[in-house]
C-alpha cells in the first residue's frame, strides 16, 4: 500500500512497479484498518479504468514470513521492506537492519497522543 485515497480506495504498487488504485471489499471494511507500507494480495477487477483491483488478503508479518520461507516473496519488496522497517523502527541509518529487526511482535500501534504512565511516579508519591 503506497497511500489511501478515501472512499475505502488505496494506492498499491505491484512487484513490477505499476502503480493503480484497488478497492477495499465491504467484508474488510468494518474489520481491519491498513496503511501505507503494508502488504496485500489483489485481484484484478475488469471494470472500471482508474480502480483495476480488489484486495482480496491482507498480509501480516507471519504471512509474510511464510511466503519469504517458501521462496515466494518477490525481491523487489525486501529493498523497500528494509526501507519501511529503517522508518518505524526509527534507528539511526548508519546501523544496518536484519529481517529479525523487523520481525519482532513490537511493531503493534503506539498512541502518541495518550500520556506514559511511569511505575516509578506512582512509588515515589505514595
Amino acid at each position: 500500500i503506497v497511500a489511501s485515497r478515501g472512499n475505502n480506495l488505496h494506492e498499491v504498487v505491484t512487484a513490477n512497479g505499476e502503480t493503480f488504485l484497488s478497492s477495499m471489499p465491504s467484508k474488510f471494511r468494518r474489520v481491519i484498518w491498513i496503511k501505507r507500507g503494508d502488504y496485500v494480495i489483489v485481484d484484478p477487477i475488469e471494470e472500471g479504468n482508474k480502480v483495476r483491483a480488489e484486495i482480496s488478503s491482507v498480509l501480516n508479518t507471519h504471512h509474510i514470513k511464510s511466503l519469504k520461507k517458501e521462496n515466494l516473496w518477490p525481491k523487489e519488496f525486501d529493498k523497500n521492506s528494509v526501507a519501511t522497517c529503517q522508518v518505524e523502527t526509527a534507528k539511526p541509518q548508519d546501523e544496518v537492519l536484519d529481517d529479525s529487526a523487523c520481525a519482532s511482535d513490537d511493531d503493534l500501534f503506539v498512541n502518541t497522543n495518550r500520556m506514559v504512565d511511569d511505575e516509578e511516579d506512582y512509588s515515589s508519591s505514595s
